[in-house]
């Protein structure tokens, strides 16, 4: 009996497609599987998820478009399995969520996706050096309180934090705690709005007071040392569960706030269920300098849907070797 070329073409064709089936099923553990990414709605988180859901998508998860929901409604979210995973969990500020929506019990969190994030208080170095203020209880006094009034009442104005951030909370707390009622108001809105207005009272000259954190753009237009000086606090003091923590650093200052870490909290179920994505979430790291200058690049305009995903390609592309061993370390877990 003998065999035709055609015949035996066709049959290497078909074991080859299924070698390669073979290959793909076993490269692409994520493949068939859904993943629903959660974000806050500042826009300046969107590179890190994005990065994530890129990272997601190599392993062959279907990644559905992220959607943008408040901080507490995303950790609910994960926690009852509407939502897949949030790529900024500021841990410890999130303390207090997390453990609300069930801690580790129903949440994953494994590893640190970007490290030394700072936050705090900060005015204009000019007027620093000026009055000798160094720390955010001289605002005690109303004469220099009265330095940052931006509205003429008589007190000073803090350009403050988003309710629902976690960081509102601190402030609110530290005002009383510092016996600042009565002299600073808290303003909050929208961030970057009021953070606008900051920006354009001190390049008029005026004073200023303000709240902020990093990986920030604001840091790069208002440059901590030069422009603008970090207030330390009379004492550390901070609400819930955190209420006593020590926030003072290494160098003996202190800011009022610990420094952060941002985390990429998931559903456990799910993680238990994926391995791959779940060693991907422990492994994967930023350099903060990064998010701060891809956050620069949208203050300046480059802000669009269009604009972040050229921004996270080109990360990518610079990246690619610390990117694919992301990859290669989840496709290994889901061998295991």
């Amino acid at each position: 009996m003998t065999t035709s070329w055609k015949s035996l073409s066709f049959t290497t064709a078909l074991l080859a497609s299924a070698v390669s089936f073979s290959v793909s099923a076993e490269d692409l553990p994520g493949a068939g599987v859904t993943v629903q990414p959660v974000q806050s709605t500042v826009a300046e988180e969107t590179f890190q998820t994005l990065i994530v859901n890129k990272a997601l998508e190599a392993l062959g998860y279907e990644v559905l478009p992220t959607k943008e929901v408040d901080y507490n409604v995303g950790y609910t979210s994960i926690a009852n399995g509407d939502a897949t995973f949030l790529a900024v969990n500021w841990a410890p500020l999130h303390k207090d969520k997390f453990i609300k929506s069930g801690g580790d019990e129903k949440f994953y969190r494994k590893g640190y996706y970007i490290k030394g994030a700072a936050q705090g208080y900060l005015i204009d170095k000019k007027t620093a050096d000026q009055y000798g203020i160094t720390n955010i209880s001289q605002l005690k006094d109303p004469k220099l309180a009265k330095l940052f009034d931006a509205n003429n009442d008589g007190k000073a104005d803090l350009t403050g934090c988003n309710p629902g951030w976690g960081c509102e909370g601190v402030i609110e707390h530290q005002l009383d705690a510092f016996g600042l009622r009565e002299t600073i108001t808290h303003n909050q809105g929208n961030y970057a709005a009021i953070i606008a207005d900051t920006i354009s009272r001190y390049r008029n000259g005026s004073p200023i007071l303000y709240y902020t954190w990093t990986p920030y753009w604001v840091s790069g237009v208002l440059v901590p040392g030069k422009d603008v000086v970090w207030l330390e606090v009379p004492f550390s003091a901070l609400p819930g569960e955190r209420n006593n923590v020590d926030t003072s650093l290494p160098n003996g200052k202190n800011y009022g706030f610990e420094m952060n870490s941002m985390r990429i909290v998931a559903n456990k179920k799910f993680a238990e269920d994926n391995p791959a994505a779940a060693k991907l979430f422990e492994v994967m790291n930023l350099n903060i300098n990064d998010v701060s200058a891809q956050n620069m690049r949208m203050s300046q305009g480059q802000n669009s849907q269009k604009d972040i995903e050229n921004h996270v390609n080109g990360w990518i592309k610079s990246h690619q070797q610390l990117f694919n061993g992301w990859v290669s370390q989840a496709k290994q877990a889901a061998k295991k």
